[in-house]
């Protein structure tokens, strides 16, 4: 009697620890950039709570993915020449060629309590087909995993999927399609069940397409009448059914998981970058190019809708649109909703905070300094910033601003972090970074 209660007190302590095994599978986590996790670091330098600093070979501005205790992240080096990047927006940073040199892509999984590499993959070394802007990279795409592979897309080179001991399951290569200047691909695949999702919005050809995550074979292509835009895919799974959700900057659609639209909703900026995530009950979707002075929307919408849900002149609101501001959309970053107030980052260094489920202003462009790519990430009722600088300002959550705190990395950022346990993982022009320690 006694063994068997020893066993089966041993077998509910795994339980609870495979269940509290925390994870951050793809851009922003599956919670939109929020973690519930207690004891989360508000303070740090390059010294300070700093766990591990990993140099990371290459160039890559996607995020770091985690499940368990392991890390992927993805690079690519250049065995030529590779230009530095300047900080802020800016015209004059187009390469209209790409390079003559070869370039390698690289997949690198890590211990995520040491930081030692564990294993990395060549996926192809070769010149490159196409360009991007210098402040892009040809690794800006972020993997997704499910626990048992992980699916890395490096734009127009292709997909590559390895399982965790790094062994290649399958590859596929895609048509090189043209961008907007050249700046090149950045949207990050999607993952649901054994399907992964992929929009490449072009200047040729868009379309959003779905794979057998498996296999690698096609199982549908959806032809997409869109220009370039960087906005990555979102799952919905709302109290009515599964949508794959894909802002546009000709629509924000909507299609079930066999490519079938559902609705479709006009009104966006003329580049679409931020992702669609969901709160509330509610999707937001927002878009915000720095130089459109008349659209720059952010809507929030409920489950359900179905064909053309587009607002008339004047509306702000109908059936299923249940607030909208033209004003308010952010370039960059995509914003956050924590508690019961969505916040939203500006590129230009402001902060704004509205009512989440209804749209009212609570405060309005407080003043942060520098320039802002990365989505803000909230926990510990506070709100994280994190300049292209390395700075990371910390403000009050809730509906009076308050700036509580900058902490320094000294380093350029433009990838969002990674939140699991009590650790922040951010990652900088050369490193990555394991933060820990609340309140100090």
């Amino acid at each position: 009697m006694a063994r068997c209660l020893i066993s089966l007190f041993s077998f509910v302590l795994i339980c609870q620890s495979f269940a509290a095994e925390p994870n951050w599978p793809q851009f922003r986590g599956t919670s939109a950039g929020v973690s519930e996790d207690q004891g989360l670091p508000s303070k740090w330098d390059t010294k300070t709570n700093v766990i591990w600093a990993k140099e990371i070979p290459g160039r890559g501005w996607s995020s770091p993915v985690i499940w368990g205790n392991r890390i992927f992240l993805t690079s690519v080096i250049n065995e030529g020449k590779t230009e530095e990047p300047k900080k802020g927006l800016y015209f004059g940073g187009e390469r209209m060629k790409p390079t003559d040199a070869v370039h390698r892509w690289m997949v690198y999984c890590l211990d995520r309590q040491t930081g030692k590499i564990v294993w990395e993959r060549e996926a192809a070394k070769e010149k490159p087909t196409f360009s991007v802007h210098i402040k892009n990279t040809y690794a800006s795409a972020t993997p997704v995993t499910d626990g048992e592979s992980i699916y890395t897309y490096f734009g127009n080179l292709g997909v590559y999927c390895y399982d965790f001991a790094g062994t290649l399951k399958w590859s596929k290569k895609l048509e090189v399609e043209p961008t907007r200047f050249s700046w090149g691909p950045a949207a990050s695949p999607a993952l649901f069940q054994d399907r992964l999702f992929i929009v490449n919005d072009n200047e040729k050809d868009s379309y959003f397409l779905c794979l057998n995550a498996k296999t690698g074979d096609e199982l549908w292509k959806v032809k997409r009448d869109e220009k370039s835009n960087w906005s990555t895919p979102f799952v919905w799974e709302n109290e009515k059914r599964t949508e794959l959700v894909t802002a546009g900057s000709g629509k924000v659609r909507s299609y079930d998981l066999e490519g079938k639209l559902l609705w479709e909703l006009q009104g966006m900026s003329s580049i679409a970058i931020p992702t669609p995530f969901a709160k509330h009950g509610l999707l937001y979707v927002a878009s915000g190019y720095i130089l459109d002075k008349n659209s720059k929307p952010i809507y929030a919408i409920r489950p359900g809708a179905s064909g053309d849900v587009s607002l008339k002149d004047g509306e702000t609101s109908n059936e299923f649109i249940a607030w909208s501001n033209r004003q308010i959309g952010p370039y960059n970053p995509t914003p956050v909703v924590y508690g019961d107030y969505l916040y939203v980052l500006y590129d230009m260094g402001m902060l704004s905070c509205f009512e989440a489920k209804t749209g009212k202003l609570v405060y309005e462009k407080e003043r942060l300094s520098g320039q802002f790519t990365v989505s803000p990430w909230a926990y510990d009722g506070k709100i994280f910033c994190l300049n292209e600088d390395g700075d990371t300002f910390v403000v009050q959550a809730g509906p009076e601003f308050k700036m509580l705190g900058k902490n320094k990395l000294d380093e350029m950022c433009m990838a969002c972090p990674a939140i699991v346990g009590k650790s922040l993982f951010i990652r900088t022009l050369s490193k990555l970074y394991r933060i820990e320690g609340a309140g100090r």
